[in-house]
């Protein structure tokens, strides 16, 4: 079952995806400053940020560092303005601040600063992410705690042997209350993953370092809840939810393309995203 705080109720589907259409249009906002931002593999990742902060994390947007809270470590800290973009839609932080993105005194990096409300760790060299939830997990079994730590990974950053090194510590140690979760997108700044180095079959490598595996339609509300909420699944094994997501998702003239892989999205660019993702926002919201 979902372990929100008693602040709220979990979220359904239906009320998840109006959460991830805010989302996106608040990531588009965002590379709309002179700076610009890492815009696609920000917006793949909405699904699974909404889901996580609205109807799994155990949390509390007016006590961040509450000490019964879930962890949640972006590791794939270029998605960093997804990440914002979520929290802000939780309530960790007025939306309004997301204008100061980007800015030189701003607390709003181009990758996760511990100094927002809900950020945990700062993030971005690539690869290390799942190290810091083995710490985490491995604290929280010494304890006996009940909390969870969810490290969300890029699938070109599982190209880094950093992580499989922390797949295997994972496993040999038990840490069932370890959740990765793949942004399987397929895509990262110099084109297809496959193309880089292979990754297929993913859910066999992850098995073979001995962890639970499950896939699922990363933009699919109802499938993330199942998966994530569930966790646990296997007593002393990992899980790793690998998501299938599209790299710019909410743009269709930019999906599933590595040139969405920064931007910024200037005058005209800014209207016509900003027009495509409101116009998804009130049909999602017509079926909520």
């Amino acid at each position: 079952m979902p372990m929100t705080s008693s602040t709220s109720s979990p979220a359904g589907p239906d009320a998840l995806r109006v959460h991830a259409q805010r989302v996106r249009e608040l990531i588009v906002d965002m590379c709309a400053n002179p700076e610009g931002g890492h815009l696609g593999g920000s917006m793949s990742l909405a699904e699974i940020l909404v889901t996580l902060y609205h109807s799994v994390l155990r949390l509390d947007p007016a006590d961040p560092r509450a000490a019964d809270r879930d962890l949640l470590v972006l590791s794939k800290g270029h998605g960093a303005i997804g990440l914002y973009a979520a929290l802000a839609e939780r309530g960790f932080f007025p939306q309004e601040w997301l204008a100061d993105y980007g800015t030189p005194d701003g607390p709003l990096t181009a990758h996760p600063n511990p100094a927002v409300p809900g950020v945990e760790m700062p993030t971005g060299s690539l690869g290390h992410g799942l190290s810091l939830g083995v710490g985490f997990a491995l604290d929280m079994k010494l304890s006996a705690d009940d909390r969870r730590c969810f490290v969300i990974t890029g699938d070109g950053e599982l190209q880094e042997g950093s992580v499989w090194e922390a797949a295997m510590a994972a496993s040999t140690h038990g840490l069932d209350r370890l959740v990765a979760v793949v942004d399987r997108n397929g895509l990262q700044i110099t084109g297809s993953t496959e193309n880089n180095a292979g990754l297929e079959p993913l859910g066999d490598r992850w098995r073979s370092f001995g962890w639970h595996v499950i896939e699922v339609d990363g933009h699919d509300t109802a499938q993330l809840l199942e998966a994530l909420s569930g966790a646990p699944h296997a007593p002393g094994r990992p899980t790793a939810v690998i998501c299938h997501t599209v790299k710019g998702k909410g743009l269709p003239y930019i999906e599933g393309q590595a040139r969405s892989h920064y931007a910024r999205l200037a005058g005209k660019q800014h209207k016509r995203a900003a027009a495509v993702l409101r116009a998804q926002a009130k049909r999602a919201e017509t079926t909520a």
